[in-house]
């Protein structure tokens, strides 16, 4: 198949159209990326006078640190709930949204609406929904007998932080969802139909099988916006507590980068979850791709 090839008579024009997005990628991420790099291995006084190169004493003490040591099993345990839960209730409501589709498109237009709120935005929301004090919900679970404060039980925290991110999420996996199902052809699910398969088997065996390069984009975005895009849901719901129960890795880079001015340890830490995240894409890229059908 030939494609038609582009042919610009001024040599000069191309790069001046790809010179913005060069300029942008450059001040906001490599130099970033660059300068953190540079600064792990330095350690600077309380004030700020005096920079020492260390060479790789930030990295040694963070992994002799049990804090830190901590923030990386509160970060697995969010990021996988995060994603399993926001890509399955996404992908069901997707599905539901397609049987009234032909009707009326207010669910999905309703189901859109969270995507455009901010993280700082919906943290605040779901606090004020479970405050101890004041909240709604935190009322109705007391009256169903349960004990919910978020400021003095780990776990309430933890479930807290993971409801606010999964349901910021929702709409972002929903929209990929209702595309990837709009694409696939009615037709073979009317095959399915006509052999005698049930709406259940008909979606695992032919309409998921379609969809599963969209599923499988969607895990890896949402690992990636679960360990750096919730900042501000856990800095306006938990900030880290309690006694860092929430305090995932993110969280601790500003925690000690800003609060602690301990900059040389929140620029390994910053270089350490760049490292992270990138791994796991590779391994997601090198394994679980072989699963999906394109």
């Amino acid at each position: 198949m030939q494609t038609k090839r582009t042919v610009f008579p001024n040599k000069l024009l191309p790069y001046l159209l790809i010179a913005p997005q060069i300029f942008v990628t450059v001040v906001f991420f490599l130099w970033p990326a660059a300068t953190a790099f540079w600064q792990s291995f330095l350690r600077q006084d309380a004030f700020g006078f005096k920079t020492t190169f260390v060479w790789f004493e930030n990295y040694r003490r963070l992994f002799a640190d049990p804090i830190y040591i901590n923030a990386f099993g509160h970060t697995l345990i969010f990021a996988i709930l995060v994603t399993v839960l926001s890509t399955a209730i996404a992908l069901l409501l997707a599905a539901a949204a397609m049987r009234v589709l032909r009707t009326s498109r207010i669910y999905s237009t309703l189901l859109i609406w969270p995507y455009a709120v901010a993280p700082a935005i919906a943290g605040i929301l779901w606090w004020f929904m479970f405050n101890p004090s004041i909240g709604i919900v935190a009322y109705m679970l007391r009256a169903m007998g349960i004990n919910w404060n978020h400021l003095i039980n780990a776990d309430d925290a933890m479930v807290l932080i993971v409801i606010a991110a999964t349901w910021k999420q929702i709409s972002y996996n929903f929209l990929f969802f209702l595309a990837a199902l709009q694409s696939v052809p009615r037709s073979l699910q009317e095959a399915g139909a006509i052999d005698g398969a049930g709406p259940v088997k008909r979606f695992w065996t032919i309409v998921f099988p379609l969809i599963s390069p969209t599923t499988f984009y969607l895990i890896v975005i949402n690992i990636v916006y679960a360990m750096f895009d919730t900042f501000g849901i856990i800095h306006a719901t938990t900030q880290g507590g309690p006694a860092r129960a929430t305090e995932i890795l993110v969280y601790k880079v500003y925690f000690d980068g800003f609060i602690g001015l301990n900059l040389g340890s929140s620029a390994a830490q910053s270089v350490i979850l760049m490292v992270i995240v990138i791994a796991l894409t590779a391994v997601q890229f090198r394994f679980i791709e072989r699963r999906v059908q394109y």
